[in-house]
């Protein structure tokens, strides 16, 4: 059975999590707050920042730095793209 909670991210009531993604109270604030919809743009952004930064997520360093993209991007930041990067949705 799901569970629908407000999404601090897109603003909406909308499905919730199944389990918090991220250990900690970062993985319960996510839990709580942040729908299936808003987590799987956060996953897409995610790949392109691995992708574009060439990042190990088994690394500490790459995994402290995602954690701090993950809290931005979920609620509220300055989240910037990859400098030079462009959108293959968006190519002419």
């Amino acid at each position: 059975m799901s569970r629908t909670i407000h999404c601090s991210k897109l603003s909406i009531d909308a499905e919730g999590l199944d389990f918090a993604p991220w250990p900690g109270p970062l993985g319960q604030r996510i839990y709580a707050q942040i729908s299936k919809p808003a987590w799987q743009q956060w996953l897409s952004h995610q790949t392109m920042l691995i992708n574009e930064y060439r990042l190990n997520p088994l690394d500490p360093k790459a995994r402290k730095y995602l954690g701090e993209e993950m809290e931005k991007f979920l609620f509220g930041g300055d989240v910037a793209k990859p400098t030079g990067y462009v959108d293959p949705d968006n190519e002419p």
